[in-house]
This record gives C-alpha cells, structure tokens and sequence, in this order.
C-alpha cells in the first residue's frame, strides 16, 4: 500500500464518534474515476440478475468482488480502510460482500414494512454477552445520490450498537425512537458497526438507489457467502490477499505469523503503534514463550 494513505488514518475525532455513535460517514470517499467504475459494474450485475417480476423492487446481490477489477481496487481504498483496521486492528479480513439496487418503489402495493435488524443473526442468539461483540464493520460505499431522505435511504439508531434489544413500533411501518434517515452524497462511504440496529427504507424517489457493501471481521470469522476469490490470491499483492482471506496455515487464523498477515508487517514499518495497538486498548504484543504455552493449554 502507498503509506500516503496513513493521512487518512482514523483520528481521535471520529474513533469517539464511532464508540459513540456506532457509525461514521467518509464523504468524498470514492474518487470519480473509480466511481464511474463502479456504476458500470452494478449496472452490468444488475440487467444480468434482474427479472421482470423484481420490477421496482430491491435487488441484493452477495458474493460480487470478483465481478471486476475495481470491486478489487475497493477493498484497501486509501480513504477509508485505514479507518477500519483502526476500529478492528490488522488481524481481519473481508468475509462479505453485497451490492443493492434498489429503484423507486410502491411501498403500499409492496406490503412494504421495515426491518430493524442488527447484522450476523445467529450471533446474536448465540453468544451471551451484554453488549453483544463488535467482532465486525461493514462499509457501505454509496454511489448515487441519497442526500435527501425518501431515497431509500439507511435508517439507524445512533448508539444502539451496545443494545441487545430494541423496541420497535408493530405497525411495520413506524421507526424506533431516536431514528434518523442517513443522507449522503454519491461517493460516500458508511461505517457500520455490525451491532447498530439499522434497517433500509423505501425508495419513494424517481432516483435509484445502488450501494456496495463490505464487510470486514477477524480472520477467524467464518465467511458469510461463497467469496469466490481464491483465484484471485496469485494476481493481487500481500495486503490485498490477506483482505481476501489467504492464509499460509489454517492455524495461522488464530495465531498468526508475518506470512498470515502482512498488514501487520506493513504497520510495523510505517505505522508502528497501529501494529502494536489493540482495538480493545490492550497491548498486542506477544507475551512469553512459557506463558503463551500454559494459556494454550497444552498437555
């Protein structure tokens, strides 16, 4: 990576707005170029998919990095990554990715109702803990013009990421208390904590709405859609591959090496703290061979 992308680092500023608020927006993310890109790429995706009967309705579509080579450029885009393994530290990895396309809409002849979610289902069932686990962000990179609500735009309730419940109005159409409707300009980007309770809206305008959507966890996080990538390993540098889930040994998920993760290396050359920064505040540097052995616990 160019370490000119290090001047996109995330500040204090909006690491508290983050913990804070559960999200934050990068406007002026995506350059112009490769936002054309990008365009051409969801149009393609979306005459290839779309049927006559998802006539004015959303399109999602998972599993899309490798539909071109701009999907790939987006994956460490110098605005906005730094920001990420910031929030998450440099042991992660992109385990999903979706794009949506999502055209005006008859939100009454739909049956349309909203859908307040927080992300990785099971997990919230799953694991007991009071907040649940960050464990991962999603990006979302908006390339058409949402700056105005009615748009389909995100709804989310700012701070609700350390919430295990929330109370939603049953008339499926009404927004929790504390709503707000996410305006934002083409070329912008949204960081999610995957725990913000948040739902999509309807699109009541005459613009259609086309968001791609990354979502970066701990390598140790199993993938989330098919990430049809692996082809793409010996065609991308180190970074890169990390990001797309190569790895030198299956153990090297939970204990990795220099060759598991080059992002690590790369920190340590031209961001030393980032690389011994944990997300948690703690040190990450490794302790004692002799204490690392008893907490293994090996016989």
């Amino acid at each position: 990576m160019d370490p000119a992308c290090l001047a996109h680092s995330l500040s204090t500023d909006e690491r508290d707005f983050f913990e804070t608020n559960g999200y934050l927006v990068v406007e002026n993310a995506i350059p112009p170029d490769l936002l054309e890109r990008l365009l051409t790429v969801v149009d393609r995706v979306d005459a290839r998919e779309r049927t006559p009967a998802m006539a004015n309705k959303l399109l999602s579509i998972s599993n899309v990095v490798h539909e071109d080579d701009a999907m790939v450029d987006l994956l460490d885009l110098p605005t906005v990554f730094p920001k990420v393994w910031g929030i998450l530290g440099w042991n992660i990895y992109l385990y999903h990715s979706h794009l949506d396309v999502t055209p005006q809409e008859n939100a009454t002849a739909q049956n349309w109702s909203v859908a307040w979610h927080q992300d990785s289902m099971r997990v919230n069932d799953e694991i007991e803990s009071n907040p649940r686990p960050r464990l991962s962000l999603k990006v979302g990179y908006y390339l058409t013009d949402v700056s105005q609500p009615g748009r389909g735009n995100t709804l989310l309730v700012p701070g609700t990421q350390l919430w295990n419940e929330i109370e939603v109005p049953q008339d499926g159409a009404s927004n929790p208390e504390g709503c707000i409707s996410l305006c934002v300009p083409p070329g912008s980007a949204l960081l999610l904590d995957r725990r913000t309770w948040h739902s999509r809206s309807a699109n009541a305008s005459d613009l259609t709405r086309k968001v791609i959507w990354y979502g970066y966890g701990y390598r140790w996080l199993r993938p989330k859609d098919e990430m049809t990538v692996a082809h793409l390993y010996s065609k991308v540098d180190p970074i890169r591959r990390q990001i797309l889930g190569g790895s030198a040994s299956a153990n090297g998920t939970y204990d990795p090496t220099a060759a598991d993760v080059p992002l690590r290396v790369w920190l340590e050359q031209h961001d030393p703290s980032a690389a011994t920064a944990s997300p948690h505040g703690r040190s990450q540097s490794r302790p004692p061979a002799m204490v690392r052995g008893k907490n293994l616990g090996r016989n």
